[in-house]
């Protein structure tokens, strides 16, 4: 049986910046939820964050219905027979906010070098399909422990993952925004994809760099525990602690609830 989700998303311009170029959606009605942090200056990535946002969601939703909008060619890269239909939705769908930043900036050269990163969760029935590309994150928390689900597409944890960086130094290395993977930076595109059995309690967390980058995980779940796993006051307290200790960039979070399935009608 599907379980039940409730879930609350928040974004902010934090302390440093003069706008926001985070954006975010929480369609509770198809199951989607999506964080994308843009990059590119005079406002660039406040576009390539909202392109892709829209395109994912007008892609998803379009599929949902049956009218898959997405170019042929978009969707036959995405088929792989290794995915169920859900994951070849979420691989096609980043495919086609790739395609719709790099149309942008074809037609209007003052968005040159604009992109944005993508993380993204596709809830069905009990399962999360979850994309990604760059290093906004997805964690899971689940029985008093967090884990980060998504790998971050960077400089610094390519050298974390071959051994020349330690984890610590690499929260403190000057190049570790550097991304690797961006949506928008090339014609084509490589997300990542995670599939999560979901259990009732379990807290599914989705956020940009701006909270990671000044909250630690463990500092993370030990703000979820004390609001009780609910969505509205974690997302709240997640962002007044990130702009608490600096507040450096733009803060996004989406907090999903998984409950008990619902109750059968009598």
């Amino acid at each position: 049986m599907p379980i039940q989700i409730r879930a609350t998303g928040l974004t902010d311009v934090g302390r440093k910046r003069k706008m926001n170029e985070d954006s975010f959606t929480a369609a509770d009605n198809i199951g989607l939820y999506v964080v994308a942090d843009g990059m590119g200056g005079h406002a660039a990535g406040e576009v390539a964050s909202r392109l892709a946002v829209e395109a994912i969601l007008r892609h998803i939703s379009g599929a949902e219905t049956g009218n898959d909008t997405a170019p042929s060619h978009a969707v036959t890269r995405s088929l792989d027979d290794d995915h169920p239909a859900p994951a070849r939705r979420v691989l096609s769908a980043i495919r086609m906010a790739n395609q719709e930043i790099v149309r942008s900036v074809h037609e209007d050269q003052s968005t040159r070098g604009m992109g944005t990163t993508v993380v993204l969760a596709y809830i069905q029935g009990r399962r999360a399909y979850i994309g990604s590309v760059g290093d906004s994150r997805a964690y899971l928390v689940r029985g008093g422990r967090i884990m980060q689900l998504t790998d971050d597409h960077t400089f610094v944890n390519e050298q974390v993952r071959a051994g020349t960086l330690s984890p610590a130094e690499a929260r403190r290395h000057p190049a570790r925004n550097i991304l690797t993977r961006a949506v928008g930076s090339q014609d084509e595109v490589e997300a990542d994809l995670v599939e999560q059995d979901l259990e009732a309690g379990d807290l599914l967390i989705l956020c940009s760099d701006g909270l990671t980058t000044m909250v630690d995980d463990h500092d993370i779940l030990d703000v979820v525990r004390r609001q009780g796993g609910d969505p509205d006051r974690g997302c709240q307290a997640l962002i007044n602690l990130a702009n608490e200790r600096g507040g450096d960039d733009n803060i996004t979070a989406i907090l999903i609830q998984a409950g008990p399935p619902a109750a059968p009608p009598a």
